[in-house]
């Protein structure tokens, strides 16, 4: 479990950008950060693996201050997913995923069967995609790279920043339906930033909306939509009518609970 524990984040120039954020994050589930663009949730997820340190706070790991970890142990057990690929370019497909297990002290063998595990379950076939360079992939296939990249050494959490945001549609929706099947076989905790509404309520276990460096609720889809605050009504109402047209906050409300029955 991540439990964070009367978090804030200031900058030198003197910018809160977390602000006394509590708040606990289950194992294996898929959690979501969603919220208004600069209201903190992308610094909320580089704080779990010590991207950002907190200024005042902490936060545990089953129980222990991150703080008290090795950081490079910390973030070997992390896996991290950015909006922008990050593959290596002067590695092949093989090499990039293969990197932290080489890191690990992995035996050659052991490598190679976890990369192609690891191909294969993000639907890329080892035999044509394993020595292809990143230059060689479309958008969607060095996603899915980065994916079974941040997967290969068995972390146990794994941070992913609007994967997907970047993507067409198509290539989105069907990564979209194939991290949704990963979580839930692999039984990973996945904290996920996001900042479409339907992509929260389409993935999340336990959605937490972050504005303005505060952490205003964490529940699950069916509590979200049921909310009484008019900020979170209005914030999810105009997410739906952005995707599905202009429908008034109640029918967009309405029309969000009908699809996660």
């Amino acid at each position: 479990m991540i439990e964070f524990k009367n978090v804030y984040k200031t900058y030198p120039n003197g910018n809160v950008a977390i602000k006394n954020m509590s708040m606990s994050i289950e194992d294996a589930k898929f959690v979501i950060f969603i919220g208004p663009s600069g209201g903190g949730k992308t610094t909320a997820l580089k704080m779990i693996n010590r991207l950002e340190d907190a200024t005042n706070g902490e936060i545990l790991i089953d129980s222990k201050n991150i703080l008290d970890y090795d950081i490079n142990l910390l973030r070997q057990d992390m896996g991290y997913v950015l909006q922008q690929v990050a593959l290596f370019p002067h590695y092949d497909v093989f090499k990039n995923i293969a990197v932290v297990p080489e890191l690990k002290n992995w035996d050659k063998k052991r490598i190679k069967n976890r990369v192609y595990e690891m191909l294969e379950m993000v639907n890329l076939n080892p035999q044509i995609y394993a020595n292809r360079m990143p230059n060689e992939l479309s958008g969607g296939e060095a996603q899915r790279v980065a994916i079974a990249r941040a997967l290969a050494a068995n972390p146990s959490y794994v941070l992913m920043d609007e994967p997907f945001s970047a993507l067409d549609p198509a290539t989105r929706s069907s990564l979209q339906e194939d991290i949704k099947k990963l979580q839930s076989h692999l039984q990973k905790t996945i904290i996920f930033v996001t900042h479409d509404i339907e992509e929260a309520l389409l993935l999340g276990d336990q959605i937490c909306i972050i504005n303005g460096g505060e952490k205003l609720l964490c529940a699950s889809k069916d509590e979200l939509l049921s909310n009484e605050d008019e900020f979170i009504k209005e914030f999810i109402a105009l997410g739906l009518r952005h995707r599905n047209g202009l429908y008034s906050k109640d029918e967009c409300l309405k029309l969000a609970k009908m699809g996660t029955k």
